[in-house]
């Protein structure tokens, strides 16, 4: 199967589409929605990948947070894959909801019978970024990523592994630490098997020690539920500072882990990642 659109939408005069191709990273077919905003009519544009929480696809962020209508303002263009590998009838894929389908903590699995499939890692920093090049009108030199929950910590973990890719960084309730926290500690032992030293490679908190050269934004929640036990903001700004790499945590009072704040914060985020990629207004 080549590239197949699904669905386009009119969308502040711009498009906001829905794809389907076939993955040769995760050998399986994957979903991504694209949103190309007027801008990129005259020219290639930067591009801002934006990955989903637990039990997301590619339609809860394009469809709940709203942000074509900033990233129409700034000349961004938005990608938003899928969050997993899906039916490809792996034994316990679809019994957990924080593990499995939805669950890819987009990490490369070296854990069978995972290690044939969930490898979101490499579809995100390689795959995804050539797939967005060849068929939309982006600007390679000029990629930033950012993601909630789940999505902040690979969005956290893809950057701070590639900053020569990707220019910009941000999150929004990220889960920060997973080698510290039960989502991730279940996640690396299934995906990456017991050895701490592999879940290193996938922790942002750890990444972080080691540096990292351009400003990072996070937005968390004070009321969020998960906030204490799962996302532990503190403890990568506190490994951030510590490296002597700029981050900035905001902790927003009143707000929780949905997308009621995903919505609210969003604008700020794309002009974030504008403001350092070069965006091209209409």
């Amino acid at each position: 199967m080549s590239f197949e659109r699904l669905d386009e939408y009119a969308c502040f005069d711009g498009t906001q589409g829905f794809y389907a191709h076939a993955s040769e990273t995760l050998n399986c077919r994957m979903q991504l929605g694209v949103f190309v905003p007027p801008a990129a009519r005259s020219g290639p544009v930067p591009v801002l990948y934006f990955l989903s929480g637990l039990t997301s696809t590619e339609q809860n962020f394009t469809t709940k947070a709203g942000a074509q209508r900033y990233a129409a303002e700034h000349g961004l263009i938005l990608v938003a894959p899928d969050t997993s590998p899906r039916g490809l009838n792996l034994p316990g894929e679809d019994d957990a909801w924080d593990f499995g389908s939805g669950a890819s903590f987009y990490v490369d699995a070296t854990q069978a019978p995972w290690n044939r499939h969930y490898k979101m890692y490499s579809y995100v920093t390689r795959e995804l970024p050539e797939l967005a090049a060849r068929y939309f009108p982006v600007d390679p030199e000029r990629q930033g990523i950012s993601g909630h929950s789940m999505g902040g910590h690979g969005a956290l973990v893809c950057a701070l592994r590639n900053p020569e890719r990707f220019r910009s960084c941000s999150a929004l309730a990220p889960i920060a630490a997973p080698s510290q926290c039960p989502w991730g500690q279940k996640a690396f032992s299934g995906y990456l098997g017991p050895e701490r030293s592999a879940w290193a490679e996938y922790d942002a908190t750890e990444l972080v020690r080691h540096g990292y050269p351009r400003p990072i934004l996070i937005d968390q929640g004070a009321a969020d539920a998960f906030l204490a036990e799962q996302l532990k903001p503190e403890l990568f700004a506190a490994a951030a500072a510590h490296a002597g790499s700029d981050v900035t945590l905001r902790l927003q009072p009143g707000y929780d882990h949905s997308y009621y704040f995903v919505s609210t914060f969003i604008g700020d985020h794309v002009a974030f990642h504008a403001a350092r990629l070069g965006g091209r207004t209409r």
